[in-house]
């Protein structure tokens, strides 16, 4: 408790621990949301028979709401307030998710990007709000600490998300039980055994049926309809965003940004809204063609439900290790020091994925969600630095930039089908290495000593 008392209770005395739970429970549900695109690509291949490239428009359709939405999102957060906009961002999200069932009879793919761009304006919402609310509740000096303990829950969706999604979509063409199935897939890739599990493939018809898209979609929407009656009849305070002098004061020797600097003239700002534009690139483009990577491995046999159950407990299981880990070492190290280390070795895993196509490049690709997990909210909590009452509008600008996750998809798509999924991969080694620059150099231009 002692330990929250800091993060959460500010000088005047005042605890900000029950709201920070409450939005917590957001930064879950849109995590659960995100992590379910990465079994959507595979899904689509099959059952609409779409090439790479074309199954990649499901992330142009999902992070393309972010940008159509991200300053209209700003502007509800600015005149309804936190509360105002979680509301109607989680609206959003219910209808979205609910629309998957006359999507399915539709059965065209159009419908279900339909679905996505309705249901990612919600989660558009959300974020621009519950990111920003995250560092305001508490001192400022811990506020990369908080919103990395909040990410941290956003950690645990991605983890259930291709968790559920592999075992409702996918069907597992063996019929073994799926936990053996996980174990059968570490012995294959990190001990090189052979298996003949998996090697029995079904026909599309019994696997890709998009039926089985309605139980995790309307589950969802189930549980948004009811968090959405708690914050009906939750107050929640409105607390505003922290000084100039505030973050000044907290900063210490990382300086203090002119008060009247317009943002488009802070360095560290528009650095960070290009970082997390290739953050979210990077990491929408590993998750959309990681079973696509992994099953390209011929010689361990991993079905697509496998390699879905490998994301989800392989990956995003590492992925929330990082994100609760950072948030205790972002307390104790340079936030930007830190996330230049991460990027660097991101990029030499990402290099290693490009020219080893084989189990050792799979490694490498589990590997590279430890060294992601602390990228979007430490890039958020860098860009933020001073900006007072240009908090929100900043917000906004760096959701906006989620939109990279609509782009890089379909280009690794095209590299894939055009040569191999495993050259793919030196798109997200190049985002890597400006994340890196940003960490080490980028987050500290402008800021005065």
């Amino acid at each position: 408790m002692i330990i929250f008392d800091q993060i959460f209770r500010t000088k005047d005395g005042k605890n900000y621990l029950l709201p920070f739970v409450l939005i917590t429970s957001l930064f879950l549900l849109w995590g659960f949301a995100h992590a379910l695109l990465d079994v959507l690509n595979k899904h689509f291949q099959d059952a609409l028979h779409l090439t790479k490239a074309q199954s990649g428009a499901v992330q142009m359709s999902a992070y393309g709401a972010y940008f159509l939405m991200a300053l209209p999102a700003g502007m509800i957060a600015r005149r309804f307030g936190y509360k105002g906009g979680i509301l109607v961002g989680l609206s959003f999200f219910a209808v979205g998710a609910f629309w998957f069932v006359p999507a399915v009879y539709i059965n065209h793919f159009w419908a279900f990007l339909l679905g996505l761009l309705v249901l990612f304006a919600g989660l558009t919402c959300l974020e621009t709000v519950a990111n920003p609310y995250t560092t305001v509740l508490g001192p400022a000096e811990t506020a990369a600490s908080r919103i990395n303990l909040a990410q941290t829950f956003n950690g645990l969706g991605w983890v259930l998300g291709p968790l559920v999604g592999s075992l409702l979509i996918f069907k597992n063409a063996s019929g073994e039980n799926p936990l053996v199935a996980f174990g059968g897939t570490l012995q294959k890739v990190f001990l090189g055994v052979q298996s003949e599990v998996g090697a029995a493939v079904s026909s599309l018809a019994e696997h890709a049926s998009n039926s089985a898209l309605i139980p995790p979609y309307v589950a969802l929407g189930c549980v948004v309809l009811l968090v959405l009656l708690m914050f009906v009849f939750t107050k929640l305070p409105e607390v505003r965003a922290h000084t100039e002098h505030e973050v000044g004061e907290a900063a210490n020797s990382e300086g203090v940004v002119d008060h009247v600097t317009p943002l488009y003239a802070r360095p560290h700002f528009t650095l960070a809204v290009l970082a997390q534009f290739l953050y979210v690139a990077a990491q929408t483009g590993i998750g959309s063609f990681f079973v696509n990577y992994t099953v390209d491995v011929k010689s361990l046999a991993i079905s697509d439900m496998q390699a879905g159950i490998l994301l989800s407990l392989g990956g995003m299981a590492l992925f929330v290790v990082g994100r609760l880990s950072g948030s205790i070492i972002m307390s104790r190290f340079s936030p930007g020091k830190l996330l230049g280390t991460f990027g660097l070795v991101n990029t030499l895993l990402m290099g290693f994925t490009c020219f080893r196509h084989d189990r050792f490049g799979i490694i490498a690709l589990i590997a590279s969600y430890f060294f992601m997990s602390i990228m979007f909210p430490s890039i958020f909590a860098l860009g933020l630095r001073g900006l007072g009452e240009k908090t929100k509008t900043a917000s906004s600008f760096l959701v906006m930039m989620v939109v990279g996750g609509a782009i890089c998809p379909m280009l690794m798509g095209y590299i894939g089908d055009r040569f191999s999924m495993n050259v793919g991969f030196i798109v997200p080694l190049l985002c890597f290495a400006f994340i890196s620059f940003y960490g080490y150099v980028g987050s500290g231009l402008g800021l005065k000593r």
